[in-house]
Parts: structure tokens; C-alpha cells; sequence
């Protein structure tokens, strides 16, 4: 990785101060009655979400005018430095706006192509999860000391938690067998998801996160997390990265069972 340690480090400690800002952003609106709109593709929008890009955009431009920047709401904007952050202001709009606290905020840092940098806020849970390329996976719980993130040690899906986003997004890629299968193999199933099943997988207590659709938003931030944690981050065929459109993250023990079910209905 061609990167200079202490630019990524100086940008590692400023993602955690802009994911920590902005999930409290969040937090004014949790809970709260908030109209929701509709985008293009039906997903639920809230000004929430884009008062909180706002946020993000104004906090990285200021520290790091040169770096490109990339968010779900707002697009793309441009940089020179080889530095580019990705961010999902909330990650699970359809848990903020039911007032379930399972959402998060997602901060993420690509170096020329390469993830070298992600924040998992949990802003209502006081939850966090960060990792740097080369620096360990860092778990935190409030204002305590953050903890490394470590996944768990299993033989087999039976012995824990599998965890997904949405039952039906499975069925809308063709891709109901995949559900069925992961289901009868684990021993326990939650459709908790989003975000927050990542931070299960990279703290040890879910041994499988399984996503049949995300954008680059939803993932930039995941992929140095869980590897960091000791984990796999892949696309359903097996590779790691960020762009595929699908995603997983399980257990170097588990990685080979669970791509036997995932790759035949890779795109």
C-alpha cells in the first residue's frame, strides 16, 4: 500500500472526530417526528440525513480541502490528493425513521482505489468501531477505553449469529436460496443488520453479516474494520472490495463454506 503512515493517521483521528460530530447530529432528530421522503429508488430519506452530510462535507473540507469526497446524498466532489472519503451520514435510514437505534454513521477512506480507513458510529447506542490499515480493529463502548474488535473463533455457522439487512433483498436478486441455506446452517438468525451486523462480526458476536445489495457508501468504511478485527470482508464471489455491489463479512474458518453458497448467484 503506497501511503504515507502519518497522512493516513492524521485523517484515521479526524475520521473518528467527524463520525463521533456527526452521529450526535443525528441524535437531534432520533426519535423525533421528521418527514421522510422518497428517492428515485424508494429508499427513505430524511433531512437528517443530509443535514448530516453537510456536516461531514464541512468538517473534511476544512482539514483536508485537497481530498475528494463522496456521500450518498450530496455526490461526488473532487480531489488532487489521492484521498477520498466516502460517507453514509445514515446507514439504515429505515431503522432511524422507525426510531429503532440499530443505524449508524459511516466514515470511510480510500487511498488511489484502496480502503485504508473506516468509522462505524453507533450514535444511539454510544457504540463504535475504527480501524486503520496496519493499526488493529478498536472497539468502543461510550467514553470508555476503546478495546480491540476481534471476530470470533468457530468451526461452523452453527455455533453463532448469522445477520442480514432485509429478508426480501435476498429474493429481489434472485437470491432466495442463498437466505434459505445461510438460515438452516447458522444456529442463530437476526435481520438486524445494516451497519450494525458489521460491528457484530468485527466484535465477536455475530460470525456472519451478509448484504445482496450495497453501494460503495455502505461498504468503504466495512472492509478495513473487519480485516483489522482479523475477519474476511468480500464480495459474494469472494473478492475483497468495496465496488462489487454485494458484500459479506465472516471468519477466515468460515469464508470457504459461506462462497460456496454466495458465488453461484454472483452477477
Amino acid at each position: 500500500m503506497d501511503v504515507n503512515d502519518a497522512e493516513l493517521a492524521a485523517r484515521f483521528e479526524f475520521a473518528k472526530h467527524c463520525a463521533r460530530q456527526a452521529g450526535q447530529l443525528t441524535l437531534r432528530y432520533f426519535q423525533k417526528s421528521i418527514d421522510v421522503e422518497r428517492k428515485a429508488d424508494a429508499t427513505p430519506v430524511t433531512l437528517a440525513d443530509r443535514e448530516t452530510e453537510q456536516l461531514l462535507r464541512r468538517l473534511i473540507s476544512a482539514d483536508f480541502p485537497n481530498d475528494a469526497v463522496l456521500g450518498e446524498e450530496f455526490g461526488e466532489t473532487a480531489g488532487s490528493s489521492g484521498f477520498r472519503w466516502i460517507v453514509d451520514p445514515i446507514d439504515g435510514t429505515k431503522s432511524f425513521i422507525c426510531g429503532v437505534p440499530l443505524y449508524g454513521t459511516l466514515v470511510g477512506i480510500e487511498h488511489r482505489g484502496e480502503a485504508v480507513a473506516g468509522v462505524i458510529e453507533i450514535p444511539a447506542l454510544a457504540e463504535s468501531v475504527a480501524a486503520a490499515r496496519g493499526g488493529g480493529s478498536w472497539y468502543q463502548s461510550g467514553d470508555q477505553t476503546p478495546v480491540p474488535a476481534k471476530v470470533a473463533s468457530a468451526g461452523s455457522l452453527g455455533e453463532g449469529l448469522f445477520v442480514t439487512t432485509q429478508r426480501d433483498s435476498f429474493d429481489q436478486r434472485g437470491a432466495g436460496t442463498v437466505f434459505t441455506e445461510l438460515e438452516s446452517r447458522a444456529g442463530i438468525t437476526r435481520s438486524w443488520g445494516d451497519c450494525y451486523g458489521y460491528l457484530l462480526v468485527a466484535t465477536g458476536r455475530a460470525l456472519l453479516m451478509v448484504d445482496p445489495v450495497v453501494s460503495v457508501w455502505d461498504a468503504a468504511a466495512l472492509q478495513p474494520i473487519i480485516e483489522e478485527a482479523g475477519g474476511v470482508f468480500t464480495d459474494w464471489y469472494g473478492k475483497p472490495t468495496i465496488h462489487s455491489g454485494d458484500s459479506l463479512a465472516t471468519t477466515q474458518e468460515l469464508i470457504g463454506e459461506i462462497i460456496e453458497i454466495t458465488r453461484p448467484f454472483c452477477h
